[in-house]
């Protein structure tokens, strides 16, 4: 209860206890990681299904049915109910474009969710500047326009090997158009005979080019085209899905900031009248002063309700971001294993088609064995990551 004699202060809830131990295996297909808040945390590498462990769910009962999308409300108090108030504690933790991270001279220390493996979901919670540097990107927009990056490029290999099909096409034409050729027809004997088999080979080597070429478009260029044909489509809705998360939380925070500007003001309403009953320089009642006691009170409770719902917003964000990001790392390790895969197959109907050729493929071969998605993700991580740092619950 509040202190009547005074105004409201914000002081800060004893903590909880912690989550039991968890002592039996997961259930297949899914990984725990613990949340900036310091809650266990879920994701089925199946479904992408993600969630928080109840200490009341025996991990034997866990199944993906009766996860909890949603974090332990254990530290969010109704607003009606008693409460010990919290002190005021914003320096533990700084708000950048809405979302909260922990202050850099006392950041706790954090553990990375997928540690070793350089993951888009340990590096993408901050924003940054875009090559103008008038607007900020979010580290989502980085890693959707990646993804999208990847599509056109997969599209322009595609391209590729269309001119490549183009190229033997001709060849082939050609070679048979000039194992017709009538030249030197007249010649007699045995050298006649060798030279009639020469004419030939170029027809028969015609066939194995126009066969190249056919295999190249049904085995190369069509797959290459039609992977993921409505993946623009699909990386819009998760575009919209978290910036929607975003644009909720952003709503959030200037509620917060609106209840906490409400509670100055109702503070400093108090004490003046306080202050002016206490040095009679006014005839303000007892009354009136219970009065002013009760809005700052009310006040108090808004701003908590405010910050409570904040931090629920946050929370849902910071799921869906997890969740998402391991979604779109997915998406990429198919999409190069995918290229991979059609490429060995270009290499391997080269070779069946020119034996002689071999020395100009082998190179290619020894790069595509070489192919690392999760090599060329660190390096692209290192190089375009935004923040390490993930988000906290803003405290008040």
């Amino acid at each position: 209860m509040e202190d009547p004699g005074g105004p409201w202060k914000p002081r800060k809830v004893t903590p909880q206890t912690g989550e039991d131990s968890l002592t039996c295996p997961l259930p297949p297909g899914w990984q725990s990681y613990m949340s900036p808040q310091g809650h266990r945390y879920y994701v089925n590498t199946f479904t992408n299904v993600n969630g928080y462990h109840s200490p009341v769910t025996p991990m034997h009962q866990m199944e993906p049915g009766h996860m909890s999308l949603r974090k332990p409300s254990g530290d969010h108090q109704s607003p009606g109910s008693p409460r010990v108030p919290r002190r005021l504690a914003r320096e533990s933790s700084q708000t950048i474009n809405c979302v909260t991270f922990p202050h850099p001279d006392t950041m706790p220390e954090q553990q990375l969710l997928k540690p070793t493996e350089w993951s888009y979901c340990d590096y993408f919670w901050a924003d940054k500047k875009d090559q103008q540097g008038n607007n900020t990107i979010s580290g989502f927009e980085i890693l959707l326009q990646k993804q999208l990056k990847g599509k056109q490029m997969q599209k322009e290999m595609a391209e590729f090997v269309r001119e490549r099909i183009k190229i033997e096409e001709e060849y082939a034409k050609n070679l048979s158009k000039l194992s017709q050729n009538s030249l030197a027809a007249q010649e007699e004997g045995t050298l006649g005979e060798a030279w009639a088999q020469l004419k030939k080979s170029l027809a028969d080597e015609a066939e194995v080019h126009l066969k190249f070429s056919s295999k190249l478009q049904s085995e190369v260029e069509k797959p290459l085209l039609n992977f993921r044909e409505n993946f623009k489509k699909d990386m819009k809705k998760y575009d919209h899905h978290i910036a929607d998360l975003r644009k909720q939380l952003a709503s959030r925070y200037a509620a917060v900031e609106k209840a906490r500007k409400a509670l100055s003001e109702r503070q400093k309403d108090l004490e003046m009248k306080t202050q002016q009953l206490e040095i009679k320089l006014s005839n303000k009642t007892e009354e009136e002063i219970k009065k002013a006691r009760r809005k700052s009170t009310q006040a108090g409770d808004d701003l908590m309700r405010c910050v409570d719902l904040y931090n629920q917003a946050q929370s849902k964000w910071f799921e869906e971001m997890v969740t998402t990001t391991l979604e779109l790392e997915r998406l990429e390790v198919e999409r190069v294993e995918m290229i991979r895969q059609h490429l060995c197959q270009y290499t391997q109907l080269r070779h069946e088609t020119d034996m002689f050729n071999q020395s100009t493929i082998e190179p290619v071969d020894q790069l595509l064995q070489k192919v690392e998605p999760a090599k060329d993700r660190e390096l692209w991580v290192k190089e375009h990551k935004t923040g390490e740092i993930r988000p906290v619950d803003m405290e008040i």
